[in-house]
């Protein structure tokens, strides 16, 4: 029996064979101390991506096939698509991490196969 309650943990911290009690929470004046941390759902996260293409012609070719998706979320996150040149540039922002996240996940997969795509039809024609 007394191998049992020297295995047992004590509820509470023990100083010298106390208990220790925990300090009280106690809030700033008029508010809570935590609530002067800023959230990470009340900053703006933004995020940018370059895809360099052969040429401008693939780069805008890209840029027509993926610039007219919307975003699913209710403009709960913004996406701007640009080209210059042979670079399509995409730049996200959005107040919600995960909703970001999921936004250029979705993206990603829709840039791998449209550029599969245009590598199974080869190199494009100028017209």
């Amino acid at each position: 029996m007394t191998a049992l309650v020297a295995a047992a943990a004590p509820a509470f911290p023990v100083a010298r064979g106390r208990p220790v009690s925990r300090p009280r929470h106690v809030p700033g004046p008029g508010e809570d101390a935590a609530s002067k941390i800023p959230r990470l759902e009340s900053r703006i996260h933004v995020f940018a991506l370059c895809v360099p293409f052969p040429s401008g012609l693939e780069a805008e070719i890209a840029y027509g096939s993926l610039a007219p998706d919307a975003e699913p979320h209710g403009g709960a996150v913004e996406k701007q698509l640009t080209v210059s040149g042979s670079v399509m540039a995409v730049r996200w922002r959005a107040k919600d991490p995960r909703l970001l996240r999921i936004s250029i996940m979705t993206f990603l997969d829709q840039l791998s196969l449209v550029m599969q795509t245009m590598r199974r039809f080869g190199p494009p024609v100028s017209r």
